[in-house]
């Protein structure tokens, strides 16, 4: 499909690493879906968020999460007019259509829980009155390892809202080359040219939602997600939800990949970005970085025959 393509390849202007992580960032974005992006600084979480943004003629809010944040500062507030003798409220940067939350793991539990409505439900609550949230609406988060300083722990009620969590890696020698010769966050970024219109990314949508799953794969997925709930290294398993996100996942890879039917492969690809984070392993405090939920999550794939 040439509009995926087209995004693809502005994407690729501005983040020199692996070009499956762009992939996979398309894929989040067509299943209405939200990305937590994790891996030490620098190695271009925060330029392939803004890249995606800028390439989608949408509102982009870029929240910046530091320890003092509350979660007024995210939602928004109700204040005294004092001109029409009324209260009005004044929102916050959470309503645009793409969120990028910088480093999400350097503000405290509080203010992180602020971001489950609207991630699980596209809508805010504040004062008593619920406010919607315009589609397209996706949270492209990033957050450094555990080990670092200053950070917290996401919960796990909000890492299960987050459709897949990835990590990019180092750039290849040859890419970090280009990276020190372009300096891309200096210059391609900053005139960085929408190729996709909201309108034409929710009709994508909706197309990905009409792809075509056969019943054979969808009793795959059951079968791998029930052998987390049975695993000994695992205390919690993968819940409907995640089931379900895996579904949404392997539609939009299939739409990426120009086809109206789901394959073994678009599962395959999509079970540890979409169900790793979604499981707890009974060793969970040292799991740095989801090691031991992929290790663990690979030798459930590993043993679940799939459909040929």
């Amino acid at each position: 499909m040439q509009e995926l393509q087209n995004l693809r390849d502005n994407i690729a202007k501005c983040f020199f690493g692996n070009p499956k992580a762009i992939d996979k960032l398309i894929i989040c974005l067509l299943a209405q879906g939200h990305m937590l992006i994790e891996d030490v600084p620098g190695v271009g979480k925060t330029t392939l968020a803004i890249s995606l943004a800028k390439s989608i003629d949408g509102s982009l809010s870029r929240i910046q999460f530091t320890p003092d944040m509350l979660p007024a500062d995210i939602l928004g507030v109700t204040i005294w007019d004092q001109h029409k003798s009324e209260f009005s409220f004044k929102s916050g940067p959470i309503f645009a259509n793409i969120i990028l939350a910088d480093e999400v793991n350097r503000t405290t539990p509080r203010t992180q829980s602020a971001l489950l409505e609207a991630m699980s439900e596209s809508q805010v609550s504040i004062d008593g009155s619920t406010y919607q949230l315009m589609p397209p609406f996706i949270v492209i988060a990033t957050q450094n390892p555990y080990e670092f300083e200053g950070t917290y722990f996401l919960p796990e009620s909000q890492l299960d809202r987050f459709l897949m969590r990835m990590s990019l890696g180092y750039p290849t020698p040859e890419n970090e080359a280009q990276i020190l010769t372009r300096d891309p966050s200096r210059n391609e970024l900053k005139d960085l040219k929408p190729v996709m219109t909201t309108e034409k990314l929710i009709e994508l949508q909706k197309q990905a939602q009409n792809i075509t799953i056969d019943q054979s794969l969808v009793e795959y997925i059951v079968e791998i997600a029930s052998a987390t709930r049975a695993n000994d290294q695992i205390q919690i398993g993968v819940s409907p939800r995640g089931t379900l996100a895996l579904i949404h996942t392997a539609k939009a890879s299939a739409l990426l990949a120009n086809r109206d039917y789901v394959t073994p492969d678009d599962i395959a690809e999509n079970i540890i970005p979409v169900f790793a984070h979604r499981i707890t392993p009974k060793n969970y405090i040292h799991d740095t970085g989801g090691i031991t939920s992929q290790r663990i999550m690979q030798q459930i794939i590993e043993s679940v025959a799939s459909p040929v």
